[in-house]
């Protein structure tokens, strides 16, 4: 509420100042140019995963899981298992409350299929230090194709709330040359 009313009441049949023409056709212009380089940004920046979606279930995605480990399994870190996948295969990842499952090992310069489904709640996977960010779904099998080109130590970070152990859910990535 004003504390004078204004002279007019019915305001949006006054005319529109110049200055004030002027700043909306300026918001307007940078607001479709902003727009516009979003969609070329995708394309030519390189700084968005393309990725792929499936339907699964925590079952399925969790069988799928255990039979990458079991096969690939190199040792134990902290009573996680460390799995190196060979070059160009489909590797799996489980984000739940307030873990993620396996760490995995992958090779500098060669490309894997990086699969992740949640099995209880909505995760969100962010690689540190790099700017990857992903929604994990339950009942989602998110592919994302990467290629690691340093080597070194990744932590993987929870960045959707999912409840009181949010902020220690850690994960790792190490890539060797």
């Amino acid at each position: 509420m004003a504390i004078t009313p204004p002279t007019v009441r019915i305001w949006w049949k006054e005319p529109i100042a110049k200055v004030e023409l002027i700043w909306i056709v300026i918001a307007f212009i940078w607001g479709l140019v902003m727009f516009f380089m979003m969609i070329y940004w995708h394309g030519a920046g390189q700084q968005n995963l393309s990725n792929e979606a499936y339907k699964t279930t925590p079952e399925q995605y969790a069988a799928k899981a255990n039979a990458v480990v079991e096969a690939h399994k190199v040792r134990d870190e902290a009573g996680y298992p460390v799995v190196h996948p060979p070059a160009g295969s489909d590797v799996y990842l489980i984000a739940r409350l307030w873990q993620w499952w396996p760490i995995l090992e992958l090779e500098k310069g060669q490309t894997y299929r990086v699969h992740m489904s949640s099995m209880d709640w909505q995760h969100g996977f962010s690689l540190q230090p790099t700017n990857i960010n992903i929604s994990v779904h339950p009942g989602y099998d998110m592919v994302v194709t990467m290629t690691p080109d340093q080597a070194g130590e990744f932590g993987i970070v929870c960045n959707e709330f999912c409840g009181i152990g949010h902020h220690m859910m850690i994960g790792k990535i190490y890539v060797v040359e």
